[in-house]
């Protein structure tokens, strides 16, 4: 790879972990020429997430990664909570998969981030740099100038490097120009630190030993470990994480008086480990003592430079979503990007990223360190008042279903007057994630919903055509959003008789085949008749009566930055232009 090709580039991202390398498949697939700047010079091949939920998988989706990464995870185990003895105290468990994906998928992180990187190849407008270090930037109105050099330090939690370089290696740097710059280097963000933006909240100062685990023979071993377990003992609050191809962790949580010495020494992971193992069956791949924190930035964005994933915010590893909060950064904030970068929505869309982001992210770490207590609980009349209270729990009708279910996890949707779209009403659908049922398509077949709602904008109708009351004007914009036009019926229902003998052209008609989907819709207060507008992230930006969608699209044309010259008309054939505001 050439490093001296200065080619100006669309965006640069700095760092790929699994919040770069999503970041770069969304703008490798819409077109965008990306640089991605790794310090690794080779790949980090040891495991730190180990879970992903089902709205990340459709994420992954949307880039035709979901069904490569699926190959490699185990799927629907339960999560559970365990008494010393080994009885379960609760379980978390569903089979139902309202994003169309598994709530429950444990996965080895090195083959996950290898397939991630591996499906880079196929977007000759993605360049990817490892062993480069950015060491300064700099930006203007028109973007941002990055130089970049050799690493001065490698490895995964290596001491830290000073944020500020020799002067004659920032000066010897190779420069790289980009519209945009985005850091996605972890904790220690060197992007962060340059832009001087500080993290905002909690370290913890209770360490935990983490052990990683291969079995030498992946056929025996295991069996024992069929889920993911939070062992709630007070001599030893403990962790057993379920990977698959032979592979498992073991988290334990340090007491007062044992240091990090002691817990690492070979003789001490021995002990701990054959409570649960033969350990003479596995091979110790990693030994490791470790704090965690609650931390976020103070600012998402400064200009053109923006932060994602760890560098943005940390999280507890208590509830498996510290990987998927940055996931979920980089589709959010991926679409944002390719529209201002092509013209269809002005640079003030890039402030509904941190707007939309931060709270779910602030309350999904929250969740972390409620669930961090509860597991980590070592006083003898708390941990009897725990275990009192949640066997209560699980007695109680409706309750036990909220907590199986973990409904108490923070759902996907952003909060009321903070996201991208129309406002939404006390029981209504804009800001929150479109479910993804089987539907059944033009073709006759099982698909799932998304598989036909491409990568913009959509525009789905309950039994009505979305387009009918839209002028010429008003269409043609939706369409330079690159938005899909889909009709949904229940299924069966489809038209028949005495009606038009072919589908309009540019509309997908579908059945809904377990009538999630417009169960959900009627839900929102939006059923026959109505149009529901979805991002390319697929959260509802709007809702609205057939009839009323001139309006709702003037509306989300200023949301993009843009505004009819002239006010709407509902007279068929009035001509609208837009400009940005």
């Amino acid at each position: 790879m050439n490093i001296h090709n200065d080619t100006p580039v669309d965006v640069v991202i700095c760092g790929l972990g699994p919040t770069g390398l999503s970041l770069a498949h969304v703008l490798g697939r819409r077109g965008l020429q990306v640089l991605v700047l790794e310090r690794e010079p080779a790949f980090y091949g040891n495991a730190r997430a180990v879970y992903t939920d089902g709205e990340c998988m459709r994420l992954f989706q949307s880039i035709d990664m979901a069904e490569r990464l699926a190959q490699d995870m185990i799927q629907d185990a339960a999560v559970q909570m365990l008494l010393p003895d080994g009885r379960v105290l609760l379980q978390l468990k569903t089979a139902k998969r309202p994003y169309g994906w598994p709530t429950h998928n444990f996965f080895y992180q090195p083959k996950l981030e290898t397939a991630l990187a591996d499906g880079l190849a196929a977007y000759p407008n993605v360049r990817v740099l490892r062993g480069r270090e950015v060491c300064h930037f700099e930006q203007d109105a028109d973007g941002v100038t990055v130089r970049h050099m050799p690493s001065l330090a490698t490895g995964y939690q290596r001491n830290k490097v000073d944020a500020a370089p020799p002067a004659d290696a920032v000066r010897d740097g190779v420069s790289v120009r980009g519209r945009y710059l985005v850091g996605c280097d972890g904790g220690r963000s060197v992007v962060r630190t340059q832009l001087g933006i500080g993290m905002q909240g909690k370290n913890f100062p209770n360490p935990w030993l983490v052990v990683d685990i291969r079995l030498k023979d992946p056929s025996d071993g295991l069996r024992h470990l069929p889920n993911f377990s939070f062992v709630c003992d007070p001599a030893c609050p403990t962790v057993s994480c379920l990977q698959p191809d032979g592979h498992h962790r073991f988290e334990f949580m340090l007491m007062p008086g044992q240091s990090r010495e002691y817990m690492e020494d070979p003789a001490t992971v021995r002990q701990y480990l054959s409570r649960w193992i033969d350990v003479d069956k596995f091979e110790v791949l990693r030994v490791l003592v470790y704090t965690f924190n609650a931390l976020m930035a103070e600012r998402w964005r400064a200009g053109r430079v923006l932060l994602a994933g760890d560098a943005a915010h940390m999280t507890p590893q208590f509830i498996g979503q510290g990987m998927n909060a940055g996931v979920r950064d980089a589709f959010n904030l991926g679409w944002k990007l390719d529209a201002v970068i092509k013209g269809v929505a002005a640079d003030s869309l890039l402030d509904t990223y941190q707007r939309e982001r931060q709270p779910h992210a602030a309350a999904m770490t929250r969740e972390g360190v409620r669930m961090k207590d509860y597991v980590s609980m070592v006083h003898p009349l708390a941990t009897m008042l725990r275990n009192g209270l949640t066997r209560l729990a699980m007695a109680t009708p409706g309750l036990r279903d909220y907590i199986t279910e973990a409904r108490f996890i923070p759902q996907a949707r952003y909060v009321a007057g903070q996201h991208f779209g129309l406002a939404r009403g006390w029981r209504g659908g804009s800001g929150r994630m479109l479910p993804q049922p089987d539907v059944r398509g033009p073709d006759g077949k099982r698909h799932r919903l998304d598989d036909f709602l491409g990568a913009g904008f959509a525009l789905i109708g309950v039994g009505v055509d979305p387009r009918q009351s839209l002028d010429e004007a008003q269409l043609a914009q939706w369409q330079r959003l690159d938005t899909r036009f889909m009709a949904v019926y229940p299924l069966g229902a489809k038209p028949q008789g005495s009606v038009a003998r072919q589908t309009p052209a540019g509309l997908l008609e579908v059945e809904d085949l377990d009538g999630q989907l417009l169960a959900w819709l009627r839900a929102t207060g939006f059923g026959q008749g109505s149009v529901t507008m979805v991002r390319p992230d697929r959260f509802v930006c709007g809702q609205a009566a057939a009839g009323e969608m001139p309006a709702a699209t003037a509306a989300i044309m200023r949301e993009l930055g843009l505004s009819p010259i002239h006010p709407p008309s509902s007279r068929q054939g009035k001509q609208h232009d837009y400009a940005y505001q």
